[in-house]
């Protein structure tokens, strides 16, 4: 195990490149290391450990240990250990936000404005909520009363994306620790370098051993080992429908071990002909661009009324050839590169089959550059919600925009979707807004806005984007088990 030095940027930052298993950083079991990518290079960042079911077994076994303790801990004292990982992010915001777009693609700007900060309110957020984690007395009858109390599950596991590594790392680790739970994280293949400096606070700070636990690997060698361990209790992860149907099963197969899943999408963002244009506009700009178009919940089918069709793909498009690709930690950069050459090729083969059938290019459908994972912002126009374009999640910045006439039409093709993870109102007409609203199948809609998040509001999906809510008190429910007690008074 070797403490390394990576350049992002102008920073230097220093990292350790091993497992992170009951509080110290060591290699992995078979010793075998990953390579990590520059995405807008394609070269090699470095090496790190990578974890497989050996290191599995180690890291459960230490949170295993940890939790006899932790579990015990006052809460008052467990809310002290959230406030002094979240400082210790503060501490090391620059770096983080620096490490994240080196090792992701996405601007520094938007690590720094976004992510880092919405972090920090995460755990903020739970530190403040472990000392206040409620039951119910009820009173069943004249001589007793009855109480429940939350408890927590025990050792969890958390296989968190490659598109938000820290904030997802966050959703997941702040609620599980605030309610008592020990936890071992797997980080993306893609994208393992903030959890790797994240583990480096924790040690920093003194968290106790074994408490938080960080794997680098892939899905199949270390992923399905944690989802399928008998000893791990309750599993979350964020990422593909694919993947979450394995974790079902892997859960279902092994201890029946409670699962929390937030999953893909296919976003409908509903434009009305009374919308304030220059705002509709700039909210499907955030809804599809954002993160270069590598959002869960983008909105990725955008739906404008007749009447103002032919105007909005001309100033959406304009607004999407305005967008700035380039180096990520450029000041005036807005979109850095994909975040592999796989997820580069996926993005490209789909706007080549979205063409042959029928889509027209309003802007964009290129490879920018010859170096890197660069692809220009691309809308997609004259298709029909029968296009591969429409149907499929895409997860880059690809937007189709469709044409529609009345409000109980735009009503049916929205929900006529397997996700249900959120979608977008615009319109000055708040009846209107209202009436919609109620009426889309997803787990967030948005009127007059997109990708709005506040860490005291829930996030999760509908239908096949998954189940359990991340962020609010609601994530409280997916790492507490509650206990009913009855209590008989002596008759006098």
């Amino acid at each position: 195990m070797v403490q390394i030095t990576l350049q992002a940027g102008a920073k230097s930052i220093a990292l350790d490149n091993g497992l992170f298993i009951d509080g110290s950083f060591v290699e992995s079991v078979n010793k075998k290391k990953m390579k990590v990518i520059n995405p807008s290079t394609g070269d090699q960042i470095c090496e790190i450990y990578e974890a497989d079911h050996a290191d599995v077994d180690k890291a459960v076994a230490a949170a295993n240990t940890a939790f006899s303790s932790w579990s015990r801990v006052p809460s008052a004292t467990r809310a002290e250990w959230l406030r002094k990982i979240k400082d210790g992010i503060v501490k090391h915001a620059e770096e983080m936000a620096h490490l994240e777009s080196l090792d992701n693609g996405k601007t520094v700007k938007d690590s720094s404005a976004v992510d880092i900060p919405l972090a920090i309110a995460t755990f903020q957020f739970y530190s403040e909520l472990a000392g206040n984690l409620k039951g119910v007395t009820y009173e069943t009858e004249v001589n007793d009363f009855s109480f429940t109390r939350r408890e927590p599950i025990g050792v969890c596991g958390a296989i968190i994306p490659w598109n938000f590594p820290l904030l997802m790392l966050a959703w997941k680790v702040a609620p599980c620790l605030a309610c008592g739970n020990t936890l071992v994280l797997k980080s993306s293949e893609k994208t393992p370098l903030s959890a790797l400096f994240f583990s480096k606070i924790c040690a920093e700070v003194g968290l106790p051993k074994g408490v938080f636990n960080c794997l680098s690997g892939f899905g199949p060698t270390a992923g399905a080992p944690l989802a399928s361990h008998m000893k791990v209790q309750k599993i979350g992860f964020t990422g593909s429908v694919g993947t979450g149907r394995v974790i079902m099963e892997l859960a279902a197969k092994s201890n029946l071990k409670k699962v929390t899943l937030e999953l893909g999408g296919k976003s409908p963002n509903i434009i009305f002909d009374d919308a304030d244009l220059d705002l509709a506009v700039v909210g499907a700009r955030t809804g599809i661009f954002f993160n270069h178009g590598q959002v869960c919940c983008a909105g990725s089918r955008i739906f404008v009324q007749e009447g103002i069709y032919d105007e909005f793909v001309k100033r959406f498009s304009a607004n999407a050839q305005s967008i700035k690709l380039g180096d990520q930690f450029a000041k005036d950069t807005a979109q850095g590169p994909q975040v592999d050459e796989i997820q580069f090729n996926k993005i490209l083969g789909y706007i080549e089959k979205g063409k042959s059938q029928g889509a027209t290019i309003a802007c964009g459908g290129n490879r920018v550059g010859s170096k890197g994972y660069f692809i220009s912002p691309t809308i997609l126009t004259n298709l029909d919600d029968s296009n591969v374009c429409v149907k499929e999640e895409i997860f880059g910045p690809v937007a189709c925009v469709l044409k529609f006439k009345t409000e109980e039409e735009v009503i049916a093709r929205a929900n006529d979707t397997p996700f249900g993870l959120a979608a977008a109102v615009f319109t000055q007409n708040l009846s209107r807004a209202f009436r919609v609203e109620k009426q889309l199948k997803a787990g967030t809609v948005w009127i007059n806005c997109y990708n709005a998040f506040d860490v005291r509001v829930p996030f999760g999906g509908y239908k096949e984007s998954g189940f359990g809510r991340e962020m609010s008190e609601y994530a409280i429910d997916s790492f507490t088990q509650i206990k009913a007690v009855r209590i008989a008074l002596a008759e006098k």
